[in-house]
């Protein structure tokens, strides 16, 4: 199941939907409603059609747009399907209540940035007022001159998480999505900590939707790439991850706990504009653009504000 965020109009609220194909969005709610009538209810079970709140609702809300979906694609309910030419897609989870961002996590990039390879996961934290959708503008604040991309599978935690091993990590999954982690390099490395440089408002794409983790055999085996204008500039593998998914949901877990709509951006392989020769910082005007193989893409204009 792909899991999006959208809405019909700008004045509109974001709702919560699902990817029937690549033409099409469900609303979830619509759908739950509609199969509640058919099997003999009245259509007013609670199911949240906000997407932060289907979110933290957890596995229940889950399982409920699983029934839903299975329903449409029995029954073929087109009227509550909207093309998805007509739609916006929102970053899918715009208020989540952590976002974890490791870095470092490939040795490659780790060289590249002049650093060693950790010992531990390399933990900092971004705020929800960076998330963008999958397909709306990055902006370039004027306080930096070297913006920077980061290409990154990501996380979304399905349910509460605390000291959870490794072997079991799965289990607290709810699916993967797409990050670019916008940096701004000369904020982030004019002091010993990152943050200012990794938290400028509206610089986090994030999307184009949730991939259900019963959908991702092999989460460590996933083409990653990124482009600028078209031209590749970051080409790996999850594979390539030095903290693998399991280790990260048990180092993390230890130290704090994880809650339904959490996410964690694993880090970024080789390739970023940082490295280059000459550098190769994003000024407004280019487009930039992330893949990640059995997820999708999203695309991004940078604006210069």
């Amino acid at each position: 199941m792909k899991l999006v965020s959208y809405r019909k109009g700008k004045n509109s609220p974001f709702r919560i939907g699902a990817m029937l194909d690549k033409k099409n969005v469900l609303d979830l709610e619509y759908a739950f409603r509609q199969m509640e009538m058919a099997n003999g209810g009245e259509g007013t079970e609670n199911f949240p059609a906000d997407p932060n709140a289907f979110f933290l609702a957890g596995p229940d809300a889950i399982e409920l747009a699983k029934q839903a979906l299975d329903f449409v694609e029995r029954t073929h309910v087109e009227r509550l399907q909207f093309d998805r030419e007509e739609v916006e897609l929102g970053t899918p989870i715009s208020r989540p209540g952590k976002i974890i961002c490791v870095g470092k996590n490939y040795a490659e990039h780790a060289a590249e940035m002049k650093s060693d390879v950790p010992d531990y996961p390399v933990l900092f934290a971004k705020f929800a007022n960076t998330l963008i959708g999958p397909e709306d503008v990055i902006i370039k604040s004027h306080l930096t001159s070297k913006l920077d991309y980061e290409a990154e599978l990501t996380i979304v935690i399905g349910k509460e998480a605390s000291n959870v091993h490794k072997e079991n990590a799965g289990e607290y999954i709810l699916g993967y999505t797409i990050g670019n982690d916008i940096s701004a390099r000369d904020l982030q490395k004019r002091t010993p900590q990152w943050l200012q440089g990794k938290t400028l408002d509206r610089s986090t794409p994030v999307g184009p939707w949730i991939v259900t983790a019963d959908e991702i055999t092999d989460p460590a085996n996933l083409e990653i790439k990124s482009f600028v204008n078209g031209e590749e500039r970051q080409s790996s593998n999850t594979r390539h991850l030095i903290f693998n998914i399991p280790y990260l949901i048990e180092f993390i877990s230890s130290i704090m706990t994880l809650e339904p709509g959490d996410i964690i951006l694993t880090g970024t392989p080789n390739g970023v504009g940082f490295a280059m020769d000459p550098p190769g910082f994003l000024n407004g005007g280019d487009t930039v653009t992330v893949e990640i193989e059995n997820i999708g893409k999203i695309e991004n204009r940078v604006e210069n504000r």
